[in-house]
């Protein structure tokens, strides 16, 4: 389990065009036992462990068996999906649901959640500094800079909940500078951040390639076991296509069955990132829920309102397309 190369060029190699589905089979039949609306649709997604399941379904031919043709299309975060599904060029997406609610509440989309997709355990979101750094503690944040893969979403926010509970107030623009995954080891080096947010395998890695260190678990008190991400369509893709959805939900519900058993996901990793079996191993999982759970959902949002990312409350329950 020697990992002594660069993160950078190591997970250059996890950012592959992850192939769809393909072939045809007949289709398995919704509500109305007519099969899917849609047979070909383009599902955005992040190569992080958070996906392991939708990576299982595609691998298993859960979607096949659904009557759905999958393609994935690779994304730097929650934030770049919302456009694409308003456009059109996705229609679903694997996204972080401050993102999703953010961009719903302020009318920039009408989202509907149509899958829950991870939620957090110790070790799965961390803040991370170089070695070397002088920073310590949480309230040595006070006045640095942190890096997130996007502004404004999970990542910002479960940063900032740690802070308050240290008497430190984070300002969305100026603490936060927006870097990928992929660069985070390099930002760290260069010192172009103080302070990394991190999800699992970067965080691994990036404590085995240069010696960075924990400086705080994002899943935690307030935020433990919280849920991270989910998958999203448009209000308009859900009301033209319910079988389409439903199709979309029995596969995935299988797929997080089968990531329930941990050597299921382990053996995934590997097949969408150039991480080894080994490698993945040591990493540290989160749960896969099969059913959308308004309430667990709702925690996100209250969360939002404390840390001013959102105005009002929302009403998940209004967002959810339930499962058949």
């Amino acid at each position: 389990m020697r990992l002594r190369s660069s993160i950078a060029g190591i997970l250059a190699l996890a950012l592959i065009a992850v192939t769809g589905c393909g072939g045809a089979e007949e289709p398995a039949g919704g509500a109305g036992g007519s099969g899917p609306e849609k047979v070909k649709i383009n599902v955005g997604t992040i190569p992080v462990l958070d996906t392991a399941p939708l990576q299982i379904a595609i691998e298993k031919g859960l979607f096949k068996k659904q009557g759905l043709d999958v393609t994935l299309s690779m994304l730097a975060g929650g934030a770049e999906a919302i456009p694409k599904l308003k456009g059109g060029s996705l229609d679903v997406s694997f996204g972080n649901y401050v993102s999703f609610f953010g961009a719903h509440a302020k009318g920039a989309i009408d989202l509907k959640i149509v899958s829950d997709g991870f939620r957090s355990a110790p070790g799965t979101h961390t803040i991370m500094v170089a070695k070397d750094s002088p920073v310590r503690t949480v309230a040595d944040l006070k006045g640095r800079t942190i890096a997130v893969n996007t502004k404004r979403n999970i990542a910002t926010m479960l940063a900032r909940v740690a802070a308050k509970a240290h008497n430190i107030e984070l300002d969305e623009d100026k603490s936060f500078v927006e870097f990928p995954f992929p660069e985070m080891e390099s930002v760290l080096k260069a010192g172009t951040a103080d302070a990394v947010v991190v999800v699992e395998p970067f965080g691994t890695l990036i404590g085995r390639s240069i010696g960075a260190r924990v400086l705080w678990d994002l899943s935690q008190g307030p935020t433990a076991d919280f849920p991270i991400a989910g998958y999203a369509v448009t209000s308009e893709f859900a009301k033209a296509n319910p079988d389409t959805v439903a199709a979309f939900q029995r596969a995935m519900a299988e797929a997080k069955a089968l990531a329930a058993d941990r050597a299921n996901v382990i053996a995934a990793i590997p097949k969408y990132t150039k991480i080894t079996a080994d490698t993945a191993a040591d990493l540290a999982f989160g749960t896969f829920p099969t059913t959308l759970d308004a309430t667990s959902l709702q925690r996100v949002t209250d969360a939002m309102r404390e840390s001013g990312l959102l105005d009002e409350t929302l009403n998940v329950q209004d967002l959810i397309v339930a499962g058949t």
